[in-house]
């Protein structure tokens, strides 16, 4: 059924409404109401022109209306045109395109502009039809509609009633997601409030029990300044960001600043406890801090010769031999295994650094090492043999086998030697424990490799032109640091005994058991 209300008609183009049905001028009854409405019939007509037209006489436009709008386009302008008028007012091109007895109340006085401007308006006449009675839909809160299939009118729900119910749906489901959004936000800036101030207060509360022993309290705008503005970074680690700063006396420094998403300010919290109050030449040196608000620095002693990272995987064979010679690569080693040993024997509680690997060795002027990042720290008694944690800790790679599973062991300061072998492995052979790129399989895994070669007497190092002493350097360094990688904790040595081995003698060595499970099997982590 084609439905057409008439009643608050809401089209965009009644005009169209109108000339599209024909209805008869009886069915148009008077308004019941105070002011009674008489319709009539006017006769118009639609012309089409191929471009706007404007009326030379003054009379002809007073019968002319248009261009009509919601009728006409680019190529086609239509004009209401009084059907008294002749169509030979309009260019030859122009041509009428419909014929309609449009109904006007009485009170609209001839001439099209108005006839039109009654058409576009919404319409509020009543209106019967067959066994229909019009105004008991108005009382009814319905309003009329003709169907041109039946040829009659009936009543109808109002349109816009419809749209009112959903608007105001519509309202007020917006209304409460934006009130929802509202509270959610407002609790989760009140959360992250209380966690920020829970944060500083725990930092600021550590700090008061730490000791007048702790490093100099900086401000953040002394930092910011002491920075140069954060200008010149020099690194990137895990919980922050380094730049390369200067202290009011001239002395280089670097400047770490802690992400302010590390969590509960353990970070910071961890490095001022570990190295805030212990000197040693081979541990680097924690000048100053800052804590405030959420703003979180350490300054330290400024490291100009970057990682050793970047001596051992460098692309540059070059850097590699200047610095990774037999000697000097034992000199390291040895300078970390102090360093080391210093953390779990010679201070009040032990620290067990627990990310021990080539990019937190830092390397002075001289070249001498100086274990850096104890972010990931961890204080223990020093006859506590076994530590909990929840968590495994470290960097791929260079995780003991215990701190995956338990089945290996406890967790000790031996997990730490784990890591100090498999760092050793690499500089001896100047390439990553787990290096995909290798072209064989068989080498992909590093300790498996350099075990082969120590058993069978190869030359570790097939770069380097070596002297006897320096290949038995070498050979010392892969047997020490296949000890330290054992998988059982209570075979590897104490770093007081990986001492004593790096500065004794290479006959005194035993090679150790296998120290791994085939990597064709289970891969090392």
């Amino acid at each position: 059924m084609n439905i057409t209300p008439l009643l608050y008609s809401s089209s965009p183009c009644p005009l169209k409404e109108l000339f599209s049905r024909s209805i008869p001028i009886d069915a148009y009854e008077e308004n019941q109401g105070p002011c009674p409405v008489t319709f009539y019939e006017y006769n118009t007509t639609l012309v089409c022109c191929p471009r706007e037209f404007t009326p030379s006489s003054i009379d002809a436009a007073d019968s002319i209306a248009g261009p009509v709008s919601c009728l006409s386009n680019e190529t086609h302008f239509l004009y209401l045109v009084d059907a008294s008028e002749l169509i030979s007012i309009f260019p030859p091109d122009c041509k009428a395109c419909s014929d309609a007895a449009v109904p006007i109340p009485y009170l609209f006085k001839s001439g099209a502009e108005r006839i039109l401007s009654f058409a576009e308006i919404t319409l509020h006449w009543y209106v019967t039809g067959q066994g229909i009675w019009c105004p008991d839909c108005e009382r009814q809160g319905r309003h009329c509609a003709f169907s041109s299939q039946r040829n009659q009118t009936f009543c109808m729900p109002h349109a816009h009633g419809s749209r009112i119910k959903v608007i105001a749906a519509t309202s007020s489901v917006a209304a409460f997601v934006v009130l929802l959004l509202t509270v959610a936000t407002a609790l989760y800036l009140s959360l992250k409030t209380r966690y920020n101030e829970e944060i500083h207060l725990k930092v600021e509360m550590f700090l008061k029990t730490y000791g007048t022993s702790k490093p100099t309290r900086y401000t953040f705008s002394e930092v910011k300044k002491m920075a140069r503005r954060f200008k010149e970074k020099v690194g990137q680690g895990g919980f922050g960001t380094v730049y390369k700063g200067e202290l009011p006396n001239g002395v280089p420094v670097a400047v770490k600043m802690l992400e302010k998403s590390t969590g509960e300010g353990g970070e910071f919290i961890n490095e001022v406890a570990t190295i805030g109050r212990i000197h040693h030449a081979n541990i680097v040196q924690l000048l100053g801090f800052c804590s405030e608000g959420t703003r979180r620095a350490l300054i330290y002693e400024f490291m100009p010769n970057d990682s050793l990272e970047r001596y051992i995987f460098s692309n540059d064979s070059n850097i590699y031999r200047q610095l990774l010679v037999p000697k000097k690569m034992l000199d390291l080693s040895l300078g970390i295994a102090r360093g080391m040993e210093y953390l779990h024997q010679g201070c009040n509680q032990r620290i067990l650094h627990f990310d021990i690997k080539p990019h937190n060795i830092l390397l002075d002027y001289n070249f001498n090492p100086k274990i850096s990042d104890f972010g990931l720290a961890k204080l223990c008694a020093r006859d506590q043999s076994i530590v909990t944690l929840t968590a495994a800790r470290g960097t791929m790679g260079y995780i003991a086998p215990e701190l995956y599973s338990r089945n290996f062991g406890g967790i000790s300061y031996k997990s730490d030697v784990y890591s100090f072998g498999m760092l050793v492995l690499e500089m001896v052979s100047g390439r990553r424990n787990s290096d995909p790129s290798v072209g064989s399989q068989s080498e992909v895994y590093l300790p498996e490799w350099i075990y082969e070669k120590v058993i069978t007497g190869q030359d570790l190092i097939l770069t380097l032109e070596m002297a006897q002493e320096e290949k038995e350097q070498v050979r010392q360094l892969a047997i020490v640091g296949l000890w330290c990688i054992q998988w059982n904790p209570k075979n590897r040595p104490s770093m007081t005994k990986v001492v004593n081995m790096l500065t004794g003698r290479l006959q005194n060595l035993q090679i150790p058991p296998k120290p791994f499970i085939s990597s064709a099997n289970h891969p090392m982590p």
